[in-house]
């Protein structure tokens, strides 16, 4: 039986992983000034970062239609696959998994199972990856999707940003907003909690919000074998340091990626936000390494 495996565009995978995985991404819509598209296909991450820059422009998003996962899902059947896993972010953040929901009872749901990750960029992105993994290792669709599901339970995400006006405008901020208020002194650490964006810290500095990150991360890698993803916005210089010291501190770091996130996220954590996801590793039950994968 062949499985595929189907995410959306805020998953934010290197590209080389998508095409290697044969993994199927449909994408969200980005809504611009005078302009809108797909997230990764009509706008980017500078697109946001140069329309947050500006004051009072607001950029918004909105779910692919069931319509775009019929299609995508047709598509991965008519490539061969007997099965599909369709893994998405958070239901508390998006109604993308609805989305995808609907169209695999259109499909059939025998056919397709929809999984929330219950996060967001690579907190679902390690999800996606270890269900493909699990897949191209020859795992029924049930194992995948329970791949899936464990991956993400066991995935952390911090991150960090410069102002919360954009979660707060967006939604997404929760219990957030109530806790750290209009203190513009503040550095607020978050986190994904329970499919939410929460509270986890705060600091006075953007320096020492980094060196949390640093120390939440090593934390929560523990001793075994992980994945990590350092995502950021228009802050490139800070996550390549933030990569860096990862590096140095994590000796059972496995891979290492690196990258801006997309539209559709970066456009409620705005310019200047950087953030780090763990995950365990993913290896074949009786292999101790998968070969295609090593750190950076």
């Amino acid at each position: 039986m062949s499985v595929a495996v189907v995410t959306d565009s805020t998953a934010y995978l290197p590209a080389e992983l998508i095409e290697g995985y044969g993994i199927h991404v449909v994408p969200l819509y980005v809504v611009l000034p005078g302009r809108s598209g797909r997230e990764g296909f009509d706008i980017g991450p500078e697109d946001v970062a140069r329309t947050l820059a500006v004051r009072g422009q607001t950029v918004s998003t909105s779910r692919p239609t069931p319509g775009d996962f019929v299609a995508a899902y047709r598509h991965a059947l008519a490539s061969g696959a007997d099965r599909i896993v369709s893994i998405h972010l958070s239901a508390e953040l998006s109604s993308t998994s609805d989305a995808a929901r609907l169209a695999a009872s259109q499909v059939g749901e025998h056919i397709v199972t929809v999984v929330d990750s219950r996060s967001a960029a690579m907190g679902c992105g390690f999800a996606v990856l270890a269900a493909a993994r699990s897949a191209a290792a020859g795992a029924d669709a049930e194992e995948v999707a329970r791949t899936a599901r464990r991956t993400a339970a066991e995935t952390t995400t911090y991150f960090v940003v410069d102002t919360l006006e954009h979660l707060r405008q967006g939604g997404r901020i929760g219990a957030a907003a109530a806790v750290l208020g209009s203190a513009l002194a503040v550095k607020p650490v978050l986190h994904v909690k329970d499919g939410r964006v929460v509270p986890l810290e705060k600091v006075r500095t953007s320096a020492r919000a980094l060196n949390r990150l640093v120390q939440r991360a090593v934390e929560a890698a523990g001793e075994g074998p992980v994945s990590v993803a350092v995502h950021h916005l228009a802050a490139g210089e800070r996550a390549e340091r933030l990569a860096a010291e990862l590096r140095e501190r994590l000796p059972a770091l496995r891979e290492l990626h690196v990258s801006e996130l997309g539209a559709a996220i970066g456009a409620h954590v705005g310019p200047g936000a950087v953030g780090v996801v763990i995950a365990p590793f993913w290896q074949e039950p009786d292999d101790e390494q998968d070969g295609r994968t090593a750190a950076e």
